[in-house]
């Protein structure tokens, strides 16, 4: 069994799609950082997303682990035309397809961005590698909220309207097991 502990990265304070655009995560709350950090397991892999705000919360509780190199296969959704718009710009832009985008995620994609198959598939060839390269071990993934709704519906066998209600904060953990015949899930959103 490899235990996937899914973080997701500091907070940014964005109130815009943020994607692939590189924007840094605030970590002042270092006590939050310090719960964070003591709840994992101290000698698990650290891989995170080549994205700022994951590479950056990745540092905060890098002591004492190994670090694997930086994967942008783990990066939040592209939203392509859409980032750094507020959504209000998007539903005036694009009244249907930005409604739909939330209410029937799978194969739409926001103008020139990704759907959330694509994200899920993306993000699920690096969790399969991981398992594969380093079967057994505990692997703490800093990434992003598409990153881990994608991957907790695939490991769930959960319909993407239905994961996506899902609430995940920063820094919390989601906790997924891969088995021998498929996922388990211990945690989701946990907050230490």
């Amino acid at each position: 069994m490899t235990r996937f502990h899914l973080v997701r990265h500091g907070p940014t304070h964005e109130k815009t799609f943020v994607g692939w655009r590189d924007v840094p995560a605030d970590l002042t709350d270092l006590a939050a950082i310090a719960r964070l950090d003591a709840g994992l397991p101290r000698d698990a892999l650290l891989v995170s997303s080549d994205l700022t705000r994951a590479v950056q919360t990745a540092d905060a509780i890098a002591a004492g682990r190994s670090r694997l190199p930086h994967e942008a296969d783990l990066r939040e959704f592209d939203f392509g035309e859409w980032d750094g718009k507020h959504f209000t710009d998007a539903a005036q832009t694009h009244p249907d397809l930005s409604r739909a985008f939330w209410e029937t995620p799978g194969d739409l994609a926001a103008p020139g961005g990704e759907s959330w198959n694509a994200v899920a598939t993306r993000c699920a060839s690096v969790l399969a590698r991981l398992h594969r390269d380093h079967s057994g071990r505990d692997i703490i993934v800093v990434g992003h909220f598409g990153m881990i709704l994608t991957q907790l519906g695939l490991a769930q066998n959960i319909p993407p309207k239905d994961t996506l209600g899902q609430k995940i904060d920063n820094l919390s953990v989601t906790g997924l097991q891969r088995l021998t015949d498929g996922w388990t899930t211990s945690l989701i959103n946990h907050v230490f």
